[in-house]
This record gives structure tokens, sequence and C-alpha cells, in this order.
């Protein structure tokens, strides 16, 4: 039986080297994130010989301790949010209501461990040789493999991809130690909860575990150095969020850095600029990551960085090495799963010698999974008149969906800005219920050249959210019926 905490491992997968499989690929895959996993099944649904290489996290952070054990926590907190503050407004009446984060955890490690497990099958579908342990280039055309066995392999490989993803960053003088300072990876892996929280960041992460552990009683304060919480959103989205974390009783300390983060026998101690201090059991940092290119081989294979310290890549993911690709969070600052397997696909067709796509990274879907939801691609309103862009903008209330009434979640908006003189879709800005859900329809008819009328004139289902969309984009032109 698998243990929940910890991640599954596939030793009934690995090919030991010499018997079952040749250590000769076509393609080696450095990195079993969502960026790697899937450009190994893609390059293997080609016809490609695949090898990949992971030490630990089979399905990458956001499987084990990132996107989806978050969600499966949030979800409790939804749920619990619900209870406490809203159960009169649905007719619910009930004495002496406990909520016990420790079931919630449990769940959330069950739920990552089914999907962990799922690659495994995935892997083997798909006949690719799984190497786990530690992956170090040695040149250009062959792979060193520490396993976690003990063992060593030599792999040799026509084709390479790295996709070692990245770390979080800790604040300078501060390093992560998993007790009172702390990143998102210590915190979605606790199962027990601090009585009084303090988050440096008021990005995605930071408003997650936000709204995640104030709805189970922490006291939560996010100090978020620029104006607003989520500063690349449109301000309105972001206006809207703190106007309901406040309601929460989140407490934002906006347009302010952080001095000094000291440890103390009982918690910590944050030292702001003016000389202040605020006290807390711990402080999470969740500032920005650092792309993880430290002892897998660069210099040896002679592949070159970014300014950032990203993998230099070009638009088919090839590094300067010609057949080294790199994808993923340790090649792109847009460190997004979906982009991370958008690039791997792109990268094993290339590799593959088919026709592939360009991405255009700006127009990737953003998705937050706060409440209320936020979700955004493209350009903002503001964003879009500074690249010189003449704009018309269509915007709707969920307050006049019927949907989001009958749910009860009124609070909300949908902005679509698009060029105003060939209709051409620019992005969108959303903040509501399920908005996340509501972001494909906008990439496809961006993707397919297709207008804001284009959308209007789609008949939406009655009642639903997407009706929403429908009511935006009929407003791009003018023409919005209830409104």
């Amino acid at each position: 039986m698998i243990d929940m905490y910890k991640t599954p491992s596939f030793p009934h997968l690995l090919y030991p080297f010499g018997e079952t499989m040749s250590e000769n690929y076509d393609l080696v895959v450095l990195g079993a994130g969502p960026g790697g996993y899937v450009a190994a099944i893609r390059a293997a649904q080609l016809g490609l010989n695949c090898a990949i290489i992971e030490k630990e996290y089979w399905g990458g952070v956001c499987l084990n301790v990132g996107c989806i054990p978050s969600k499966s926590l949030l979800k409790n907190a939804e749920v619990a949010h619900t209870l406490q503050h809203r159960a009169r407004e649905f007719g619910f009446k009930f004495d002496n209501l406990t909520l016990d984060y420790g079931k919630a955890f449990k769940r959330s490690r069950q739920v990552s461990s089914r999907l962990v497990k799922g690659i495994g099958f995935l892997m083997k579908k798909n006949n690719i040789a799984v190497y786990e342990g530690n992956g170090k280039l040695l040149g250009e055309n062959q792979i060193e493999v520490a396993l976690n066995s003990g063992e060593t392999a030599v792999l040799t490989a026509k084709n390479t991809i790295i996709a070692t993803g990245a770390r979080p960053r800790a604040l300078p003088g501060a390093p992560f130690d998993g007790e009172r300072i702390i990143s998102y990876k210590d915190a979605v892996l606790s199962k027990d909860l601090p009585k009084k929280l303090i988050i440096i960041g008021g990005g995605v992460i930071g408003v997650e575990f936000a709204y995640m552990w104030a709805n189970y009683g922490v006291e939560i304060t996010i100090i978020e150095m620029m104006p607003h919480l989520l500063p690349n959103e449109d301000p309105a989205v972001s206006q809207l969020l703190e106007k309901a974390y406040k309601k929460l009783k989140v407490k934002l300390l906006l347009k302010t850095a952080v001095s000094q983060i000291t440890p103390t026998d009982d918690g910590v101690t944050v030292s702001l600029p003016d000389g202040s201090t605020l006290e807390a059991d711990k402080v999470m940092v969740a500032i920005n990551f650092q792309p993880n290119i430290e002892n897998i081989g660069l210099e040896a294979a002679g592949v070159q960085l970014t300014e950032r310290g990203n993998i230099a890549i070009d638009d088919q993911m090839r590094t300067n090495v010609d057949n080294i690709y790199a994808i993923g969070d340790v090649a792109t600052n847009f460190r997004l799963a979906h982009i991370a397997s958008a690039m791997g696909i792109a990268a094993a067709e290339t590799i593959a010698g088919e026709e592939t796509k360009p991405i255009e990274y700006l127009m990737m879907p953003r998705a937050t999974y706060c409440v209320p939801q936020v979700a955004s691609f493209g350009y903002t309103e503001a964003a879009a008149k500074e690249a010189g862009y003449e704009v018309n903008v269509g915007s709707f209330n969920f307050q006049a969906n019927g949907k989001a009434l009958g749910l009860g979640e009124r609070d909300g908006f949908i902005k679509i800005i698009s060029e105003a003189k060939y209709g051409e879709i620019l992005g969108a800005s959303m903040i509501g219920p399920d908005v996340t859900e509501l972001l494909p329809e906008l990439t496809l008819a961006r993707n397919a050249e297709l207008t804001a009328v284009e959308i209007a004139r789609n008949v939406h289902a009655h009642p639903t959210l997407s009706e929403a969309l429908m009511e935006a984009a009929h407003a791009v032109e003018g023409h919005a019926i209830h409104a």
C-alpha cells in the first residue's frame, strides 16, 4: 500500500539496463513534471524510443505538492466558508460545527496519490523507459543517472529534453527552514495549522493559501510590495478580490516591503521598513521562483542561459545545442503547468519532424483559484492601450446572470478587450464563480481568429455562467442585451 504522504515510485516500470530495454534512446526526458511526462508521451505516440528520468515527483510539483492538492484543500475551505458564514442564507441550521483540517489534508493527499499513480500507468502504456534517480548531462548525447537504488546508468540520447522545473525563491538572509519560514511546499504538506500566519507575496500562491487557511480560523496577514493583490491582473479585478478578503478578515499590507525575517523561539518576527514589526507562528514566502539548473550538466553540454537564469530556447524549445531542448519552468517565466505541457508537446513534435505551432505565451490562460476565482489571458485593458492598440471593451456583471444568482455567487464580472478596427480579441479579465472554466472559449476564439461578434452570436445555453461571456461579447460592440 502506498503511503499517501509520500510520492509513489514505480520500480515495476524501471527497465534494468542491459536487460529489457536498450540504453540508447531517440529521446531522454530529464524531469517528469507536467512538461516532461507529456513530452515523453507525445514523443512515444510519434514513434520515438523514449526514456524519462525523475528522482522524486512523478507528475511534478503540480500533482504532488502544488496545483492538485491545493485545489482539494481549497474546495474544503470553500465548504467550510459556506457552513460558517452562509448556512443561514441557504437554509441550514446546526449547533457545534467543528472543522477537521486533518481530514481535509488527508483527502488532498489521496487526490494527489491517485493522479501520481496514473502517471506510472501512462508510462507503461506508452512503453516509456523509467529511470528513478538524478540525471546529469555528460555532453550533448549522454546522460548519467544516479539511480535511487544506488546504481548508476549512462544513457545515450539522440535528443534530450530538460524539464527540471523551478523551486521557490527565498528572501535574502531568510532561507526556508520548513518550520518558521516556509514555502508553499511546506504549507501544502502540513496537516497542522498555525494560529497566525504572515504571507509575503500577494500573487497566485499567496491569495490561494490565504483563502484556504483563513476559512479554518488562521489569522492571516498578506504583505505585498505592489499596490494590489494579483498585481498582474486588471486593477478592478484586484480591488474586488481585496474587498472579499477584507470581509474574510484577511489583513492586507499593500505597497509594503519586508526588511527582515527573524525566527524566534516560538514563532517569527517580520520587520518592515518603517521600523514596525509583525509577529506570527510562521511566515510563508511566496514571492517568486528560481529555475532548477544546478548539477544537471549544462556546462558539460554547452547549454546557454538567459540573463534571468533560465535556459535559453527558441520557438521550438531548442537550446543553443541542436539536439537539446528545454521546457517548462526551467526555460520560461510563464510558470504554469499547462504552459509546460504545451511546450513539451511542441518540443516532442519538433524532434519527431512533425509540424508544430509556436506558443504565444501572453495569450496562454491564467487561473487563480481563490474565491471569487480570477481568470485572464492576453492583455489587460491598460496593457493593450500601452502596447498601442485602439481598443473596444465589453463587460458584464455576474449580478445580472441567472445561474450566478442561483449559486449565490453574484460578485464579479467579465471584461473582454478587442482591437477596435478589425475586432481581434486581445485579452480578457474575469473574476467570479468558476470563471477559470470559462477561459477555453475565449482562448479558442483567439486562436481561431474569431471576434467578439462571433462569440456573441454563438448561442449559449440558459441558465449558464457562460452567458456572461456572451453578454460581455455583445457589449464589446455596444449591443449588450441584459446590461
